[in-house]
């Protein structure tokens, strides 16, 4: 019941529910980030609350950080990875109920948030956290995981007995794209530095370039799939790996002479920015509860930490995901 005085009238309102967040309110460096109370969010109509145990890191979050391409200005929470347990339902949910461990990523760009003690998202970007995995290991997937498989499997409809090049493929994306592949009956190779190669050939990848020593088209092997993570005019070169009508999948824009390359070697060049898709999401959870899908985890950071975790992330160096710990 609400306090009321000796009169009658209601008394003062209670205080609204607090949390902690990784909070900026400028564009910059990682120093901008700051971990700050904020109101707890609500519900809405289809949405659940989650309180985060664990929030993964990716490229896209020190991307918006500094010049938030695809979000507003700040003042911004960043994340769209996200682990943790089900506090409270919205109207209209029936696929989980208070005390469900679930994961998933927010929808993207816009959903951005998860870099806190709670979040909400609608109920269809999340599923079930297989209780094979944990939190830390379930929130490195979504994002990088959902971004493989909508590359690999939704858009290059991958086949067994193809053959994927993979650029970067230590990466979070990539890691977890050469599991992905080689689950479809693929044959992967790789681009990575020689001292990673161990690393790759125990995920499955069956060749390795090593990009500072080797030219990636300097080579007789042909394509079906060419998985690009690095844009730019390692797009256009990769064009003339691929065999006839194969295609090459950026998840970064590539130069302006891509399109024209692709055309005249009669293969088709895409540009893919992911979707939350709870399909996609199940396929996922699903082939990290039979052990068929592993993300390396090169480090943990509390959420009080994040700034220092951007600051690693920025280097490149990283094998597989950084997280941030929450609960």
């Amino acid at each position: 019941m609400t306090p009321t005085d000796t009169l009658g009238s209601p008394g003062p309102a209670s205080p609204l529910p607090e949390m902690l967040a990784l909070h900026q309110t400028t564009l910059g460096g990682p120093d901008v980030l700051r971990l700050t109370k904020l109101p707890r969010p609500a519900p809405g109509p289809g949405q659940i609350l989650v309180a985060v145990h664990a929030a993964g890191l990716n490229p896209t979050d020190f991307k918006h950080r500094a010049l938030s391409i695809f979000l507003p200005p700040p003042p911004l929470t960043l994340g769209w990875d996200v682990s943790g347990t089900v506090v409270e339902t919205g109207p209209g949910v029936t696929l989980f109920q208070p005390g469900d461990e679930v994961f998933g990523m927010l929808p993207y760009p816009s959903g951005a948030g998860s870099h806190a003690e709670y979040v909400t998202g609608p109920t269809r970007a999340f599923v079930a956290k297989p209780t094979e995995i944990d939190h830390i290991q379930a929130a490195a997937l979504p994002l990088a995981a959902l971004t493989a498989w909508q590359a690999l499997v939704d858009t290059a409809r991958l086949r067994a007995g193809q053959r994927v090049l993979i650029h970067a493929v230590a990466g979070g994306v990539g890691h977890l794209a050469v599991q992905i592949a080689k689950e479809r009956g693929a044959h992967v190779t790789g681009t990575a530095s020689t001292p990673k190669h161990a690393f790759l050939r125990e995920l499955g990848a069956d060749a390795c370039i090593d990009h500072r020593t080797e030219d990636f088209t300097d080579t007789e092997e042909r394509y079906n799939v060419v998985l690009d993570t690095l844009g730019g005019q390692t797009a256009t070169r990769s064009v003339g790996v691929l065999r006839p009508r194969g295609i090459l999948i950026s998840l970064v824009p590539g130069a302006d002479d891509t399109p024209a390359a692709a055309e005249k070697a009669q293969v088709r060049a895409a540009t893919l920015i992911v979707e939350h898709d709870q399909a996609g999401m199940r396929a996922i959870a699903d082939l990290a509860a039979r052990g068929r899908l592993r993300p390396h985890i090169s480090a943990t950071f509390p959420l009080a930490e994040g700034a220092q975790a951007h600051r690693l992330g920025e280097t490149g160096r990283t094998t597989g995901k950084l997280v941030l710990t929450v609960r």
